[in-house]
């Protein structure tokens, strides 16, 4: 499995989303690893690591997540995930319950079982999509819907780049794994601090969210005008929500939850330089 690491503390481990890798998180690790031992790996069949022998299964993910953590000898790491990041993450702390202290759920749901017109329109139309048009142009039109404003025009264009590479049997069977997958009947079993955060205009219903914060005990934390991409549409909160959630302090102030209003020059040459590391590194500590 391939992996990155930056910093030193308490570890925390970011997992990252459908079509994507470890790289996703460049724009959060800046503000972590200050302070946390930031692991980043690749899901199995994802970036550089290798598929499941078996094929996607969240339990997998999960499982193997395990393994790399025992290889390193974390115990109990704090765990955040974006999207099918967050259901892998979520899966791993029904898993090990005593075993993760803090759990962040970024537009992510405990099942994405057709259950809802909206995922059903989410899940049989991009499939229809991928299969018809293909990975590059699916991956434009996404891009174009996940970052419309005109500042985010890099984040569109890395989108389909990332995206757009990803081979079209991989994304279709993990996406059919995902909804195949639920844990809302296992809930009662967490034993985590838990964090739900959700972009305003996410593609999945915001209701879901705030009720699975409830039955969690968890808090909740819109990011208005955000939409799917909330960790790259809404950086600054993303990064404030987490510091927050893994160093056990109180969460920002609601007057702080909205998506970012402008383009970050600095930061994104900073993610960019991150990312390529990570596709380079091969599994070492950076």
């Amino acid at each position: 499995m391939h992996y990155s690491e930056h910093g030193a503390g308490e570890p925390v481990l970011l997992i990252h989303g459908l079509g994507s890798s470890g790289a996703d998180w460049a724009f959060q690790i800046p503000a972590l690893a200050g302070q946390f031992r930031v692991i980043t790996p690749d899901l199995p069949g994802s970036g550089r690591s290798a598929p499941l022998a078996s094929g996607p299964d969240v339990a997998g993910f999960a499982q193997a997540l395990w393994s790399l953590l025992d290889e390193l000898g974390v115990t109990t790491p704090a765990i955040a995930g974006f999207s099918l990041g967050g259901a892998v993450a979520l899966e791993m702390a029904l898993q090990r319950p005593d075993r993760v202290p803090r759990l962040g759920l970024i537009n992510s749901l405990a099942t994405y079982r057709i259950d809802h017109w909206r995922k059903w329109y989410e899940a049989r139309v991009a499939t229809a999509m991928v299969r018809v048009l293909g990975m590059p142009t699916v991956a434009r039109m996404l891009a174009k819907r996940s970052f419309p404003q005109p500042w985010q025009q890099p984040m569109r264009e890395r989108a389909v780049e990332v995206i757009g590479a990803v081979p079209a049997e991989v994304y279709l069977t993990t996406g059919t794994a995902l909804e195949r997958w639920s844990a809302t009947e296992r809930l009662d079993a967490l034993r985590s601090r838990v964090l739900v955060l959700a972009g305003e205009h996410d593609f999945t219903p915001l209701a879901e969210k705030r009720e699975l914060a409830a039955r969690l005990g968890g808090e909740f934390v819109v990011a208005r005008g955000s939409r799917h991409g909330t960790p790259f549409d809404a950086i600054a909160l993303t990064n404030a929500c987490l510091q927050a959630l893994f160093a056990d302090q109180p969460l920002p102030d609601a007057s702080q939850w909205h998506c970012d209003a402008g383009p970050h020059e600095a930061l994104w040459e900073q993610a960019l330089m991150i990312a390529e590391r990570h596709h380079a590194d091969a599994g070492q500590p950076l």
